[in-house]
C-alpha cells in the first residue's frame, strides 16, 4: 500500500462532530503507515494544549481569529493565519488535503491548489443554515472549477442539497460519517447512574449536542413536562455546553422540571454516560448525520429523532428506534412515553442500531472511500 502525506483541515478547536470526524480520521490514516498533520485556523474552546498531548500526530493552530474581536476586526489575524497556512503547504510536500467545513474549504483549498497539492477533497457534512448567497455561491464556482475536486457528502439528502445549490452531481461522492468502534459493556452502569444521581428504576432518555438553537433541546425540556406528569420514574439528562445553558435552565424551572431534567454539562468520557442511560434522544431541527447519534447507537441504545437530514437514513423506524416530526414536543413525549412503558421494544431496538452501525457506519469503511477518493485525485483510480 502506498503512503501519503495528508493535512487535514478543519475551522475551529473545539468539541462537535465535525472535530471528532476530523480526529479520527486522522488516527486511522497514521495507523495505516500516512504521515498526518491536522490544522484549525483557530482554536474556540482552548483545546489546543490538551490535544497535543493526547493525539499522536502534529496539530497546528494558525490563530487566524480573534475570539474577542470578531468579524472584520479580526482580518489581520485571518490574513497572518492564511500566510501561515501558505508556509505549511509549501514546506509540507502533502499529497493530500481533506478539509472539514465550508470555510476551510473555502479558504484553504484554493491555497492548496496554488501550492500544487494534487488531491484536494473537501467536505459538504450537513445543511448550513444563514449562509450567504455569496458564500454559497463561491463555494459552488470552487467545486465546479475543479480548485476542489471533490465534495464529500455526508448523506444523500446531504448531497441533494449541494446539487440544488448548483453543484454538479459527478463532483460529488457520498460518504456517511461513521465512528470508531467501542463497547460500553465493561463500564460500571450503576456507578455512573449513581453519579448522575438516578434511581434504580428511573428510564434514562439522553441527549447529546451543543446547546445551540439548531439541537433543539428546549423541545425535550418541553415533552418531558408532559411525559413526566404521566411517568414519575423518566429522567432527561442534556449532555453539552453553549450559549443557550441559561435559557434552557429557565425553562426547566418555569416548568418546575429541576428533578427531571438535568443540564449535564460537556463529558470527556461520552460511552460512560450512554452505558448509564436507556434511550438516545436527538430533537435537532437539522443534522447532518450527526455523530452523537452514531455513539448513541454504538452503545446499543435505542432513538428517538427528529426526521431530519441524514437521521432517516441511518434510523428504521421501528426497528432502531422512532422518528419524529420536527419541533413537536407533543409528538415527542408520545414517543418517549411509548418506549418507556417497553422495555423489550428498548432492548431489542438497541441490539439493532448498534448492529447497524458496526455493519455500515465504522471508521473502517468510511476512511477507507476516502482513501479512495484520494488516490483518485491522484491519478490513480476511480471515486466511488
Amino acid at each position: 500500500m502506498s503512503s501519503y502525506s495528508i493535512i487535514l483541515l478543519g475551522t475551529q478547536m473545539a468539541v462537535g462532530g465535525a472535530q471528532k470526524l476530523l480526529l479520527e480520521q486522522a488516527l486511522w490514516f497514521q495507523s495505516r503507515g500516512h504521515k498526518v498533520t491536522v490544522v484549525f485556523f483557530y482554536d474556540r474552546d482552548d483545546l489546543h494544549e490538551k490535544w497535543l498531548k493526547t493525539y499522536p500526530f502534529e496539530i497546528q493552530n494558525l490563530k487566524a481569529f480573534d475570539k474577542q474581536a470578531g468579524g472584520l476586526r479580526s482580518l489581520p489575524k485571518l490574513f497572518q493565519g492564511l500566510l501561515k497556512l501558505w508556509r505549511i503547504f509549501k514546506r509540507g510536500n502533502f499529497n493530500a488535503i481533506i478539509t472539514f467545513t465550508h470555510d476551510s474549504n473555502v479558504l484553504g483549498l484554493p491555497l492548496a491548489w496554488l501550492a500544487g497539492i494534487p488531491s484536494r477533497v473537501g467536505t459538504h457534512l450537513g445543511e448550513i443554515r444563514g449562509m450567504s448567497k455569496w458564500r454559497d455561491g463561491l463555494h459552488t464556482f470552487l467545486v465546479n472549477s475543479g480548485v476542489i475536486q471533490t465534495l464529500v457528502a455526508s448523506s444523500a439528502r446531504t448531497k441533494n442539497n449541494a446539487v440544488e445549490v448548483g453543484v454538479k452531481p459527478q463532483k460529488i461522492t457520498t460518504i456517511y460519517n461513521a465512528i470508531m468502534p467501542f463497547d460500553v459493556s465493561h463500564i460500571d452502569r450503576g456507578a455512573v447512574r449513581q453519579q448522575l444521581g438516578l434511581q434504580k428504576d428511573d428510564v434514562f432518555f439522553v441527549a447529546v449536542g451543543r446547546l445551540v438553537y439548531e439541537k433543539g433541546h428546549e423541545f425535550l425540556v418541553e415533552a418531558m413536562s408532559a411525559v413526566t406528569a404521566e411517568a414519575s420514574h423518566a429522567i432527561a439528562g442534556i449532555c453539552g455546553a453553549g450559549p443557550l445553558r441559561g435559557q434552557l435552565q429557565t425553562q426547566i424551572e418555569q416548568l418546575n422540571l429541576q428533578n427531571k431534567v438535568k443540564l449535564l454539562g460537556q463529558w470527556d468520557a461520552i460511552p460512560e454516560l450512554l452505558a448509564a442511560s436507556d434511550v438516545f434522544v436527538l430533537p435537532s431541527r437539522w443534522e447532518g448525520l450527526p455523530m452523537a447519534l452514531l455513539e448513541g447507537m454504538m452503545a446499543g441504545l435505542p432513538v428517538i429523532a427528529t426526521r431530519v437530514e441524514g437521521v432517516d437514513e441511518v434510523v428504521e423506524p421501528g426497528t432502531h428506534g422512532l422518528l419524529v416530526p420536527l419541533e413537536s414536543p407533543t409528538e415527542l413525549a408520545q414517543a418517549i412515553l411509548q418506549l418507556l412503558r417497553s422495555p423489550q421494544d428498548r432492548q431489542r431496538m438497541g441490539a439493532a442500531a448498534r448492529e447497524r452501525v458496526m455493519n455500515s457506519y465504522t471508521t473502517d469503511r468510511m476512511c477507507e472511500s476516502y482513501l479512495q477518493v484520494i488516490e483518485h485525485g491522484l491519478g490513480k483510480g476511480k471515486a466511488e
